[in-house]
């Protein structure tokens, strides 16, 4: 149920549904290798490997999707953050309440980035609910199962708790995230030269060794020729 979250199907019908998905993926391939057996196209110990097989992948290919899913959400989510950080102090030091910078941030980048605008409307009603804005935060985390967002709901539960400036915490917060950014893109940058020089050793460096080495390749086996006569 968890990993159904945090793949964004909060659905309480979400887990029965995965299980019939995965049951269809587990059935669908026995049933076809037991239905080819029965045809004659292939032997019962072939058609049991290949059930087998097909089974074992029907069973992992649903969760390998949920990590996918979560994976692209909280890279959504992670590039977002600064950004709404930045529009809540503004509306934090203009006099507006912690929740309705959040109600703001959520209706001003709802075309920009339309994920964070609505997990934001989610913590927003659990606000009006009853919840902290502080729980509130923290259930988000827990949605995505981010360390930034767990680490801003506690910024904000500190705050809460001490009674101090909630737009410097925030703005101290945006600035370590924004730093964070910029460090995982020079990482990236220093992974995309080894990741550039795969495809040169694969296709570039053969087709070389092909131009260079093929005509003395050829000149040697005409020696050769040569020799035997």
């Amino acid at each position: 149920r968890e990993r159904l979250v945090h793949a964004g199907l909060y659905k309480t019908n979400s887990p029965g549904y995965y299980y019939l998905v995965q049951l269809a993926f587990v059935s669908v391939p026995v049933f076809s290798g037991w239905l080819v057996y029965r045809m004659g196209f292939i032997s019962f110990q072939m058609a049991l490997i290949l059930g087998l097989v097909m089974g074992i992948g029907g069973v992992v290919a649903p969760g390998l999707w949920l990590d996918f899913c979560k994976a692209g959400r909280q890279t959504k989510i992670r590039r977002s953050i600064p950004d709404a950080l930045d529009v809540i102090i503004i509306c934090v030091e203009a006099g507006l309440s912690l929740s309705a910078a959040i109600t703001r941030v959520a209706r001003e980048l709802s075309s920009m980035h339309p994920l964070l605008a609505a997990e934001l409307r989610i913590v927003h009603r659990q606000v009006q609910i009853g919840k902290t804005n502080g729980e509130a935060l923290k259930a988000f985390g827990e949605r995505f199962d981010l360390m930034e967002l767990r680490s801003l709901a506690s910024v904000v539960v500190q705050s809460e708790k001490f009674g101090s400036s909630i737009a410097s915490a925030l703005r101290v917060h945006s600035e370590s995230l924004r730093k964070k950014r910029m460090q995982a893109a020079e990482e990236k940058a220093q992974k995309s030269a080894v990741w550039i020089l795969l495809p040169t050793v694969v296709f570039i460096f053969p087709a070389l060794f092909v131009v260079i080495l093929g005509p003395a390749a050829y000149d040697i086996m005409d020696l050769m020729k040569n020799m035997e006569k």
